[in-house]
């Protein structure tokens, strides 16, 4: 392209418009100018760039940048960081960050905002909050908050103030094998990816999706251990790249093929019966039920042949037990979550891998870990308890269905505060308080969570930028980033008792505060502050610690601390070295394991393959079965999403440095399908279906199937303060219906969609 006088003027004008815009009240912009204050000496601590959380070490450079690593005692890790990781400083001191409380002064949406003190700002969310509960009840106000750290301190206000109603984002996400772990294992369970010899994995894009310890656990399997990896997904992904098989199966077909290998497994007598007699309840009632799911059947739904169904068993069931099937993060979700995922953990309970190399594993926190050593290897953490915390007779607004029950105590139906907003189910609700929680992108129904947040009487958000959510809030409260702020010692044991700490890297820019503090703060406007007994973060780290300095002290200095010898109970040379350690270690089993000592926090005390619990709580739903769902019409395409190595969902678009490495989610389409569209790569086209329209990109690939197209999740954003991020590409919430699935409560993230080129 040729650049004259006018394409610069062109050019800039629209950078002139943008950083005009990025002057808003409360932004750094409005500051006119920041300068970076801190530690040039490296200080240990914990990204927030995704929810993964990686050790990092990181220092300010020359008083002007804040150069970003990872924490080299952190093996798993490889002292690395990902590109989201690497671009921390990036979001620091970008002048489109909110350092200033701040008020509406428009209509909900119109972006129109005044800067407050935060005095100001607590007053009136005090006064709002305690008229609402004088009027309503304290159950008509739901909080918020992405999972993890801080989201404890929001909910323990919502305690105080008396609400059931606290939500994490498990339902948009990660819920659908949480709540199958718990129904079927009694408890949450891992994946030991790095000394597998057999993987088999369902669109779980480690190489996209990145977590630095499991993707480096992948490429460890593959590179060290020649593990073969065999991917089920749609579309050609980084993962499938670099899979020894790819098999590009029908959306939302995955838990067919599963149950497939699990009947080769049974019919051919591969599965471990000794493992089965000893742990498992309910195989009979399993193994009848998977009987009709043969190859051939799975064929006829998957695309994914029989042949190869019957010798991808064979070849994991020779590579027992250090082989897994891995249960996730993202296939192509239906609304049979429920299924696919105790599915996937039972193609791993047959082989027999758990607490084996490779397999499946319960993670071994400090308390438990200490009783199989017979002494005190590891500290264990403290939790602060709050006394006479106001008693809540009301019940959460997702409680209407008892299918649900395994949900409510892990983050809850997130998508309920819409119903209980727009109508009334089970009752009203007048005020959302959300924290680190952008709902507007990462919510399905894009148009009714508007209608949500129009409807509500209050709306709070506390976050680091005018997010879509933050939009149509009433009042922003602006949060430190993760490297201005301290917080709690938080606990990542694995195989063996683990912790780590965030810790503040730079002074504080503006005036921002660590939303533990924020809630703190707040809790007093509202009289609630008995509840609050802590001063400051050193308080609550010095509780944890059991007063122990010592512990606390390695814990900074390190950022990172393990205890002990790795562990899994069923692997021989791991316990023998556990013995061998520990002078008063239990004794092991005479085939030289802790078997006898495993044990599954279940109703009958082993794996569940078939569940009373669960047949009781869902009718019909006790044994594991297939459900045939319908997720398109038949004259549309299958429109399915996953996640980028450069984004976190609708978190990081409008970051700088992020926003310049992939601004835009093209849509992936199938030359054959585009051909017979008139689309061509690059032509602008429209997707939509009952639920909405986005405009956007064809990315012409055949590496996706004729009946399916795909986008990136994140992009499209639709409010103007992000303006790196609004308009850009295609905002995949407004195209997914509004849905809760059964058992898991799960939202939806395969629907159907047509395209036109514009």
């Amino acid at each position: 392209m040729k650049l004259d006088r006018r394409t610069f003027i062109k050019g800039a004008g629209i950078g002139t418009a943008s950083c005009a815009l990025a002057s808003f009240p409360g932004s750094i912009a409005a500051l006119g100018g920041v300068k970076v204050k801190g530690s040039a000496e490296s200080v240990a601590s914990i990204c927030e760039m995704c929810s993964t959380r990686c050790p990092i070490s990181a220092r300010v450079v020359n008083g002007k940048n804040v150069f970003i690593m990872g924490n080299d005692k952190a093996k798993a890790f490889g002292g690395a960081v990902c590109a989201r990781g690497g671009a921390g400083h990036s979001q620091l001191y970008d002048k489109q960050r909110l350092v200033k409380p701040l008020k509406r002064i428009g209509e909900r949406g119109a972006g129109e905002w005044a800067e407050i003190e935060w005095d100001e700002a607590y007053q009136i969310i005090a006064k709002k909050l305690n008229s609402i509960k004088a009027e309503y009840g304290p159950e008509a106000v739901a909080f918020s908050s992405k999972s993890g750290s801080l989201a404890g301190h929001l909910f323990h206000l919502a305690k105080a103030y008396g609400s059931p109603n606290t939500f994490t984002h498990i339902t948009t996400c990660p819920g659908g094998y949480v709540v199958a772990a718990n129904a079927m294992f009694g408890s949450k369970i891992k994946r030991d990816l790095s000394n597998s010899k057999y993987i088999i994995n369902f669109g779980h894009n480690l190489y996209e999706g990145i977590n630095m310890s499991e993707t480096r656990g992948l490429m460890k399997a593959q590179m060290d251990k020649n593990a073969k990896l065999v991917v089920f997904e749609p579309r050609f992904s980084v993962v499938a790249d670099k899979a020894d098989e790819w098999f590009a199966i029908k959306p939302g077909t995955d838990v067919t093929v599963v149950l497939a290998i699990c009947h080769v497994l049974i019919k051919d007598n591969l599965y471990d019966k000794a493992f089965v007699e000893q742990y498992v309840e309910g195989f009979e009632d399993f193994a009848k039920e998977v009987e009709s799911y043969t190859p051939q059947w799975a064929e006829s739904i998957s695309d994914v042949p029989a042949k190869d169904i019957v010798r991808i068993a064979h070849e994991y069931a020779a590579a027992a037990p250090h082989a897994v099937v891995d249960y996730g993060h993202r296939t192509t979700f239906t609304t049979e979550e429920f299924e696919l995922r105790r599915s996937l953990y039972a193609a791993n309970v047959l082989i027999g891998n758990i607490e084996r190399k490779g397999g499946l594993y319960f993670g071994k926190k400090a308390s438990t870990y200490n009783k199989y050593a017979g002494e005190t290897v590891a500290p264990t953490l403290a939790k602060p308890g709050v006394k006479n915390l106001p008693q809540i007779n009301a019940k959460r607004i997702d409680m209407v269905d008892e299918q649900y029950s395994l949900i409510w105590s892990s983050g809850g139906i997130y998508q309920t505060i819409l119903d209980a907003t727009l109508d009334a189910k089970p009752y009203q609700l007048h005020a959302w308080i959300m924290s680190r929680s952008n709902p507007m992108q990462t919510m399905t129904d894009r148009a009714r969570v508007v209608a949500t947040m129009k409807k509500l009487d209050f709306v709070v958000s506390c976050d680091i930028y005018i997010s879509e959510s933050a939009a149509y809030a009433d009042i922003i409260l602006p949060e430190s980033t993760y490297l201005e702020r301290d917080e709690e010692i938080a606990d990542k044991s694995s195989k063996n008792p683990t912790y780590y700490v965030r810790q503040q890297v730079v002074e504080t820019i503006g005036d921002t505060k660590p939303s533990w503090l924020i809630w703190k703060e707040l809790a007093d406007k509202m009289s609630l502050g008995e509840y609050f007994p802590w001063d400051n973060m050193n308080t609550l780290q010095l509780f944890q610690a059991n007063k122990d300095t010592s512990f606390l002290n390695k814990v900074k200095q390190d950022g990172w601390v393990s205890y002990g010898k790795p562990l899994l109970l069923r692997e021989p040379s791991m316990v023998q070295n556990f013995v061998a350690q520990y002078p008063f270690a239990k004794p092991a089993d005479d085939d030289g394991t802790y078997a006898s000592y495993l044990h599954f926090k279940t109703p009958s005390g082993k794996i569940e393959l078939s569940s009373n619990k669960v047949e009781n709580m869902a009718p019909g739903r006790g044994v594991i079965k297939y459900r045939e769902v319908a997720l398109k019409k038949s004259d549309e395409l299958f429109f399915i999403q996953g996640k980028v190595a450069v984004h976190t969902n609708g978190a990081t678009q409008n970051v700088p440095i992020l926003a310049n490495l992939m601004s835009e989610n093209d849509v992936w389409i199938n030359p054959i399908t585009a051909g017979s569209l008139n689309i061509s790569h690059g032509d602008k086209i429209k997707i939509y279906n009952d639920t909405g329209t986005e405009e956007g990109r064809a990315l012409v690939t055949p590496g996706i199937r004729p009946d399916t197209v795909f986008a990136y999740m994140g992009c499209g954003s639709k409010n103007k303060e992000l303006t790196r991020a609004t308009g850009k590409g295609v905002h995949c919430g407004n195209l997914l219906p509004h849905s809760i699935a059964p058992v898991t409560g799960m939202t939806l993230h395969t629907a159907g969609v047509k395209i036109v080129k514009i």
